[in-house]
């Protein structure tokens, strides 16, 4: 059987499996069908299309979810010391019993099942619009099905500066588990905004965000992604910037026997400034993919890309990173940056920087390197009395250091060093 027959089959059988929900406002129906739509064209991801051909999407798309045993954890939550609202998912649904209380200034909030119900509101220039442009030039399938088929996740409106962050809690209590949750983010003039998602959330794990940042508005957000060995997750972050406006996202990647992480940019106007960036640790049966493409659309924008990954006992790694600048974009300020630490030669760090300019006035670079620890620094190192192990270490976390200083919390930052630090002395025992 042809190879595109397969993937018109698996969309049909995906969409089949899970119906598209019903009794929603028109302007929701409309957007679930033109994502269905969408997927039934493009077809389900497969491993010969050009944005997977490092990484077979099969799991992702089996029939049913695998069953995974739980981590014990060995450590605090994640981010437990910080001032946070917390919203608790278990199992992939909203549990309001193990949240917080939504009572901050600035800030609209309810679940996406009551916004998706409402006939007017905020939510219809968002939910599947920004995954709709974001499927061009490249198909993003699995984002497609997220939109067609999440019930579950937040709408969420910011009207001024919100001071404490609002944090996505994922928690498990079931060994097999299929979540698909759909956050829908905008941020008006001036507003500004932290979130902050940390657990494990499934066996299998589908979430899309879709964040539309207004004029000279905030956001920030950080990512920590579970310890579960065996979990399999497919994450995507729409974004689309006004005028004057930020986007920060960086993500924690510990483990995990395949995640995918798309982050899709847009620069809409002038003078936006945009940092992407990850740190991730993979050990032994483990796959880590950063796909990541940005637009300039509009001048005097800046992004940068920033992935580091820490790979041993034949771990992968990918990255595929774009930056697109388009002719109306002039004085784009474009970086991107992918390194791999092999910690063994069982390990894979596999690259594809790409950069596509049609502008005259710019100045965008890329790089990417793969290789050892520095064996002239862990000589001076050790040469000092520092334990090889513990000078590795050293070296591993430096390496790491420079995506983790994109995040602007000086709090959150501190708590995701302490976390790399307690993977690789784990790694060390």
């Amino acid at each position: 059987m042809a190879v595109p027959a397969q993937k018109f089959e698996l969309a049909a059988h995906l969409l089949a499996a899970r119906p598209v929900p019903s009794g929603e406002a028109a302007w929701a129906t409309a957007a679930r069908a033109a994502a269905v739509e969408r997927l039934t064209r493009m077809g389900a991801p497969h491993r010969r299309d050009e944005y997977f051909k490092f990484t077979d999407p099969a799991a992702l798309v089996a029939p049913e979810a695998p069953a995974v045993s739980h981590v014990a954890p060995d450590e605090k939550a994640a981010f437990a010391d910080s001032d946070q609202l917390r919203l608790v998912f278990v199992d992939g649904v909203f549990a309001p019993e193990r949240s917080d209380a939504v009572a901050l200034e600035g800030l609209e909030i309810q679940p996406l099942g009551e916004a998706l119900r409402t006939d007017i509101h905020w939510a219809r220039e968002v939910f599947g619009k920004l995954e709709e442009r974001g499927q061009d030039p490249v198909h993003r399938p699995l984002a497609a099905l997220n939109t067609a088929q999440a019930t579950q996740g937040f709408a969420i409106r910011v009207t001024g500066v919100v001071r404490r962050p609002i944090a996505f809690v994922y928690e498990r209590s079931a060994d097999a588990v299929d979540a698909v949750v759909h956050h829908v983010v905008r941020l008006e003039e001036k507003a500004d905004l932290t979130l902050i998602e940390t657990g494990a959330a499934a066996s299998r794990f589908s979430g899309v965000t879709e964040v539309d940042v207004a004029d000279g508005a905030g956001f920030h957000h950080v990512r920590t992604q579970g310890r579960d060995h065996e979990r399999l997750a497919f994450t995507a972050m729409f974004a689309r910037l006004g005028e004057k406006s930020t986007f920060k996202s960086f993500t924690l990647t510990a483990n995990g026997r395949l995640t995918r992480n798309e982050q899709i940019v847009e620069f809409a106007g002038a003078e936006g400034v945009a940092h992407v960036a990850g740190a991730c640790l993979g050990d032994g049966d483990f796959h880590h993919d950063d796909t990541i493409f940005v637009t300039h659309g509009a001048p005097d924008c800046e992004s940068r890309q920033v992935f580091k990954k820490v790979l041993r006992n034949g771990a992968v790694g990918v990255f595929q990173g774009k930056i697109l600048v388009r002719s109306i974009a002039q004085r784009t300020d474009g970086y991107q940056i992918s390194q791999g630490l092999l910690l063994d030669e069982d390990s894979q760090f596999l690259t594809k920087p790409e950069l596509e300019i049609y502008a005259d006035d710019v100045k965008c670079s890329h790089g990417s390197t793969c290789g050892a620890v520095d064996e002239t620094a862990l000589f001076y190192l050790t040469s000092r009395g520092i334990p090889r192990g513990e000078a590795t270490d050293l070296l591993v976390l430096a390496f790491v250091d420079e995506a983790v200083q994109e995040i602007e919390d000086e709090g959150l930052a501190a708590d995701v060093r302490e976390r790399l630090a307690g993977w690789v002395a784990r790694r060390r025992r």
